[in-house]
């Protein structure tokens, strides 16, 4: 997919491991349910390590950033096998993220983020693999928020999805996060289970 333009100096575009730092960023004062996490946890690397940067890494992995001339201000990054990134994660990721934290909380607020980071198993819970295989995370900073750039971030994951053979991906939400539930809903999400949330790739791609 080449480059969109937004106007105003806005374009999606594929998101590269030059775009890292902008948007470890984004994914930090994004990460707390929606607002800023920096200082929530005793490192503010560990949301990145765990809900990022790995699905730049991994040789699978699909990004787009929303630019605005001066880097990210938001992003979608997602993989389309979640059984074989899982596989990936514990190969190549686990050691790397030990060696940046440890292997243990030093926080007992931390334990569900150590646990994201070296037992990457528990994402094979969360969805019928099957049918939604591949999973996303997406993240805008307050600026690129209600113009519409969430959507299209998400349409464009899609029709690489569809590309690719992917029937449907899925996400995890957690329920006080009651702006981006909405969101999810009105772009067609469906939700079997609690803070799980899925759609078919042909849904999402026109929604």
């Amino acid at each position: 997919m080449t480059d969109q333009d937004y106007g105003r100096g806005v374009t999606i575009r594929r998101a590269t491991l030059d775009d890292l730092d902008s948007m470890r960023r984004v994914c930090l004062l994004t990460g707390d349910n929606g607002t800023d996490a920096t200082g929530r946890w005793a490192d503010d690397g560990l949301l990145p390590d765990v809900y990022l940067e790995p699905y730049l890494r991994y040789p699978q992995g699909l990004a787009w950033v929303v630019d605005e001339g001066d880097g990210a201000v938001g992003y979608v990054v997602a993989v389309p096998d979640t059984v074989d990134f899982v596989a990936w994660w514990g190969q190549s990721w686990t050691d790397e993220f030990v060696r940046r934290h440890g292997d243990v909380a030093a926080r007992a607020d931390e334990e569900w983020l150590f646990a994201g980071g070296t037992r990457p198993e528990l994402m094979l819970s969360h969805a019928d693999d099957a049918a939604f295989p591949a999973h996303l995370h997406v993240d805008l900073l307050p600026q690129a928020q209600g113009r519409g750039l969430g959507r299209e971030l998400l349409r464009t994951l899609a029709e690489e999805l569809g590309r690719l053979g992917v029937p449907g991906v899925h996400l995890r939400v957690g329920e006080e996060n009651l702006a981006a539930v909405a969101f999810y809903r009105r772009l067609g999400f469906d939700s079997p289970a609690p803070f799980v949330m899925t759609i078919p790739s042909p849904r999402l791609a026109e929604a």
